[in-house]
Parts: C-alpha cells; sequence; structure tokens
C-alpha cells in the first residue's frame, strides 16, 4: 500500500514541476517570439495539454471504444472550462477584456454548436472529422493573421 501512495504523491509533484517548466517555456517562448500570451495560451499550451487527451481518444477508438474517446473530448472541455477556470478564479481573479470574448466566444460557442451537429447521429465520418480539422486549422490560419502573422503558419496578407 505504500508504493502506491508514494507513486500517487511522487507523480503529483513531478506533475507539479513539469507544469511550471512547461509555463515558463511557454511565456519565454511568447516573450521571445513577440507574440500575445492569449496566442500562446490557446495554441502552445492548448495543444500541449491536449496531446495526452489525444492519444487516449486514439487508443480508445483503435480498441472498439469510440464513446470513450467522445466522451474524453467533451469531458476535458468541460473540465477545462468549468474546473480549471473556475478554480483559477477562486485564486486569483482574471480580468478578460472584452475584445478577446467578442473575438473567442463566437468560435467556441460555434465549434461546440458544430460539433453536437456531427454528433448529432451518433456517428462520426471521415468527411466530417475532416470539417472539424479544417475549422481547426482556419482558426489557426485565423488567429496568427490577427497576431501579426508570427506564427509557424505561413498567411497571406497577414500585418
Amino acid at each position: 500500500m505504500l508504493l502506491p501512495i508514494l507513486s500517487v504523491v511522487g507523480g503529483g509533484i513531478l506533475l507539479i514541476w513539469s507544469a511550471e517548466k512547461f509555463i515558463e517555456g511557454a511565456a519565454a517562448t511568447s516573450h521571445w517570439l513577440g507574440l500575445s500570451p492569449l496566442l500562446i495560451g490557446m495554441l502552445v499550451i492548448g495543444f500541449g495539454t491536449s496531446a495526452p487527451e489525444m492519444m487516449v481518444s486514439v487508443l480508445a477508438a483503435w480498441q472498439g471504444s469510440p464513446g470513450l474517446a467522445v466522451g474524453n473530448a467533451y469531458g476535458s472541455n468541460i473540465a477545462n472550462i468549468g474546473l480549471v477556470l473556475g478554480f483559477v478564479a477562486l485564486l486569483a481573479p482574471l480580468a478578460v477584456h472584452s475584445s478577446v470574448i467578442r473575438r473567442e466566444m463566437p468560435v467556441l460557442l460555434a465549434v461546440t454548436l458544430l460539433t453536437g451537429l456531427i454528433l448529432w447521429d451518433g456517428f462520426v465520418a471521415r468527411w466530417e472529422a475532416i470539417i472539424l480539422l479544417l475549422v481547426l486549422f482556419t482558426f489557426i490560419t485565423d488567429r496568427s493573421c490577427a497576431f501579426g502573422g508570427k506564427l509557424l503558419v505561413s498567411c497571406v496578407g497577414c500585418g
């Protein structure tokens, strides 16, 4: 019983330390590239923290449990919005500029609605998956242009 407890405690300590290093690296990258911390948070940190969820969902789908894959995607989004924002705001109130809300909230709502419509029949076809990936690529490209085209995505007409 001692080994499992030590493993959980050790894993928690390692998780806190690695999260700290991840945030420091993302902040340094943001500063070095001259990018907005919001953009780095949405893309670098968002993708970095989604990578484990992606692997869990891929493995679940390959092993014949697509419900786990879908549940993981929705559950992680609900946890990110409710748990993460809620807990962080308990520690330190969050100020969000109204332009961020006007720019990002419609995208969040539209993608949620689109995904709900795609899942309405209980099946995600390959062409629907391609639509979701195109929406993601469009979002990344648009945000890259909005932040001066300073991302890994080249962008025609970016200022």
